[in-house]
């Protein structure tokens, strides 16, 4: 028998066939000696370069020394994950207080999983991973969700399998952006709850919502005072709404409306006269918001 010609290597090979050959150090040794697939890696933190999708631009300083002191005295319990840029080359795509917190330890290594991933995969990959932090406050969360669909090109329904939690959910958090950057940021910053948000969401302009927000600030409101406020505001601004209808809502569809606006995020115009005929009108400014609301219909 002729002895097998030893194979060439193969030239021309994609990229993805290059980072996940035995060649590049994709594979790290087990205590055995071999090499195993998806192993945890102990790198050089000077290897790792930061993940410029990170979602999150907001690290406090307390808890990333806190979490200096637990390194210090515990090491790093939770690996952070990487991917692959070439041989002895890495991109973080999820961990970074743990980064930053090993770095300011004065570590030289850190262990890793090393995934494989292209662009897309690992603006993904860290979204996810962001919205299931803990401490992250909802304009966080909301634009993650936002980035997810927009960047990631996902339906609500498919975001909704990807992070584990239902379409309303979901949509409640993306209607937190419409609010105007004032109000983004004083939720951003703790000043008020989702609730406070919510209850401001549904009223009509920029302008009002900013009125409240003052005397949610200035006077500590809480969200039940907010709700209430936000019912006597919109009385004012149209004191004859109730005049010019034909028909009065029974009682157990007055707070109908606002229930609706609070569930669509949109404004919601319910009308009847005294036959009991009358129509629910939902506005919407693009086709984004009409999707969004036809899918929670269809829930």
């Amino acid at each position: 028998m002729s002895k097998a010609k030893p194979k060439k290597k193969a030239l021309g090979r994609g990229l993805d066939a290059i980072l996940q050959s035995p060649e590049t150090d994709i594979t790290v040794k087990d205590i055995s000696g071999g090499y195993v697939a998806g192993a945890i890696a102990e790198i050089d933190l000077g290897k790792i370069e930061v993940n410029p999708f990170q979602p999150r631009s907001d690290f406090d300083e307390m808890n990333l020394r806190e979490m200096v002191d637990s390194i210090k005295s515990q090491g790093i319990i939770q690996p952070v994950t990487v991917r692959k840029l070439g041989y002895d080359k890495y991109q973080l795509i999820s961990g970074e207080r743990r980064l930053r917190a090993t770095r300011m330890a004065g570590l030289k290594k850190i262990p890793a999983f090393i995934r494989v991933a292209n662009d897309q995969q690992m603006l993904e990959m860290a979204l996810i991973e962001n919205v299931h932090r803990k401490n992250l406050n909802s304009i966080e969360v909301a634009i993650s969700y936002q980035r997810l669909i927009d960047e990631c090109e996902l339906t609500q329904e498919q975001l909704s399998n990807r992070v584990g939690r239902n379409r309303a959910t979901i949509a409640n958090f993306l209607r937190l952006l419409k609010l105007p950057p004032e109000i983004q940021v004083a939720l951003r910053d703790n000043q008020i709850t989702t609730g406070h948000a919510r209850a401001l969401i549904t009223v009509d302009n920029d302008k009002d919502q900013l009125k409240i927000l003052e005397q949610i600030l200035g006077k500590g409101l809480n969200v039940r005072q907010v709700e209430d406020l936000v019912k006597k505001f919109k009385i004012r601004k149209n004191p004859g709404g109730t005049k010019n209808k034909k028909g009065t809502l029974p009682d157990k569809y007055k707070n109908t409306t606002a229930a609706l606006s609070s569930k669509f995020g949109a404004k919601v115009s319910l009308r009847r006269n005294n036959k009991g005929e009358g129509s629910i009108v939902i506005n919407f400014r693009n086709d984004n918001e009409l999707d969004r609301i036809v899918s929670l219909i269809n829930e």
